[in-house]
């Protein structure tokens, strides 16, 4: 049975971001816990979508010379002004297990667009992902900015009229690092077990509505670390609904790993769809005219 921590208390926001990106993420533990993992999508991560999507690799934004390139699903029925939602990869980068869960999110309704902090990059191995995630630790307005620009495009260039975040391992922690960065424009956020902030002052400016996905048995997000993250967020008056679930490992929801939990990830699955259907409020399969339930 899994053990639920959770705050649903209204919001406040203010100040500034500083610290919480810089913290770092404890590199030895994550290649542990992935050293069995591969980066490849399996069956269980090519489920189809409830509805047709179609995907495309879009630019998405430009940093210096750079263009930001990403994944864009949308439901197949050429609709405007769908829900946006930012999929945020796990330390391996934008892979196609990445590309096949946004099909699935975009299944739901959203327009999705999977970004790339990585720059194009992504790795096959741990120490190639070790190496990506340092350099992407190492310049955190980077990817901040990165984040903002993919908020923009899904707000201004389709049209989304609200915009959630999701995000599994390092892009839970950057999930959570959205909704800090953007307090007054992102409407939700999912994060699955990544690495959390427990100082009220670097979770001061969050005000958006926040779910987490974690694992009981995480040596890289500690179930003590997870448990003062909620107090802070309840003393802050913070909206959070955070589930622990008993016996789980890092990475439950990672059908290419050793530690995959299919009852665990279903579960999330659902919690997490109810979470983004509540706050983003897309348009139902039968709305759009695909006839799905």
């Amino acid at each position: 049975m899994s053990k639920f921590l959770s705050l649903t208390l209204c919001c406040m926001a203010s100040a500034m971001v500083s610290a919480m990106a810089g913290a770092g993420d404890d590199v030895a533990a994550t290649a542990t816990a992935h050293a069995h993992d591969q980066p490849v999508a399996t069956p269980a991560a090519t489920e189809a979508p409830r509805q047709p999507v179609d995907g495309a690799e879009v630019v998405y934004g430009r940093i210096g010379k750079v263009d930001l390139r990403g994944f864009l699903v949308r439901p197949a029925t050429g609709a405007t002004g769908a829900p946006g939602l930012i999929v945020i990869h796990e330390w391996w980068g934008l892979n196609d297990n990445i590309r096949r869960v946004a099909e699935r999110l975009a299944g739901e309704g959203y327009a999705v667009l999977a970004v790339d902090l990585y720059d194009g990059r992504s790795a096959s191995i741990p120490k190639e992902a070790i190496g990506l995630m340092n350099a992407l630790m190492a310049d955190t307005d980077r990817a901040d900015e990165n984040l903002r620009q993919a908020y923009d495009y899904l707000a201004d260039r389709l049209d989304a009229p609200r915009v959630g975040s999701i995000g599994w391992c390092l892009g839970g922690r950057w999930s959570l690092r959205t909704a800090v960065l953007l307090p007054e424009r992102l409407d939700a956020a999912v994060m699955y077990y990544g690495t959390v902030t427990t100082d009220e002052a670097d979770l001061a400016p969050l005000s958006v509505p926040v779910l987490g996905n974690f694992a009981e048995n995480d040596p890289i997000v500690p179930l003590a670390s997870v448990e003062r993250f909620a107090a802070a967020m309840r003393r802050l008056g913070k909206p959070a609904d955070i589930k622990v679930y008993a016996g789980a490992k890092h990475a439950f929801a990672n059908p290419s790993g050793l530690a995959y939990d299919a009852a665990a990830a279903d579960d999330a699955w659902r919690r997490s769809t109810q979470f983004l259907r509540h706050h983003l409020r897309p348009l139902s399969p039968d709305d759009q005219g695909t006839g799905g339930s």
